[in-house]
């Protein structure tokens, strides 16, 4: 079973997160975003992971700590779970579109952190989340999973719509990079034999 639990605790937050790689997409999200839940939703159920996160955070000064530190709680997360790597697919891809937005997410489990995003929102918060943080939380992400990540909305002028197509794109390209590989089952799918 690829599963994990993570605990992080600073002054400024207190995140669990428990997750399933090989699940069906079933979530428990309370961040005390909204928005941020509806998104972190959509990795879930479009990346097939099981995922129960709890975030306690300083959100009377604002979402920075809250967004960033789940990043972080969920790329350990990832990392452990996913072990030594051994035999998966390595690499992901996905467009996801809705309506007029469409976004490309590639994604790689390198072993090597970098983080490579280009998305313009046409609003600076949607639903109580600060735009910005967006790429603070994949930030925090791929600095604890050790991918690299690149991240492109193509199309869109409704913000609502290029996140939603991000994180999507973002689920469903993490779900192929993690898939078994059949044929290079025990193999780490590199030259150098680890990630």
């Amino acid at each position: 079973m690829r599963t994990a639990q993570i605990t992080r605790s600073t002054s400024e937050t207190r995140i669990r997160v428990s997750l399933n790689l090989d699940g069906t997409g079933q979530a428990k999200l309370h961040t005390g975003i909204g928005f941020f839940d509806h998104m972190l939703d959509q990795i879930a159920r479009h990346g097939l992971i099981d995922l129960e996160i709890e975030a306690e955070g300083d959100l009377h000064i604002d979402g920075h700590h809250t967004v960033e530190d789940v990043g972080i709680t969920l790329g350990q997360a990832v990392a452990q779970a996913m072990g030594d790597k051994k035999g998966i697919t390595r690499y992901g891809h996905s467009y996801v579109p809705l309506d007029e937005a469409l976004s490309r997410v590639v994604v790689d489990f390198s072993g090597r952190p970098s983080l490579h995003m280009d998305v313009r929102f046409t609003a600076a918060a949607i639903g109580g989340l600060d735009t910005q943080l967006v790429h603070e939380f994949f930030q925090g992400f791929v600095n604890h999973a050790q991918v690299s990540l690149h991240i492109d909305n193509l199309k869109g002028h409704n913000a609502h719509h290029q996140a939603e197509t991000v994180f999507k794109a973002f689920g469903r390209a993490l779900r192929m990079a993690m898939t078994p590989d059949a044929r290079s089952a025990g193999v780490v799918p590199s030259t150098k034999g680890s990630l």
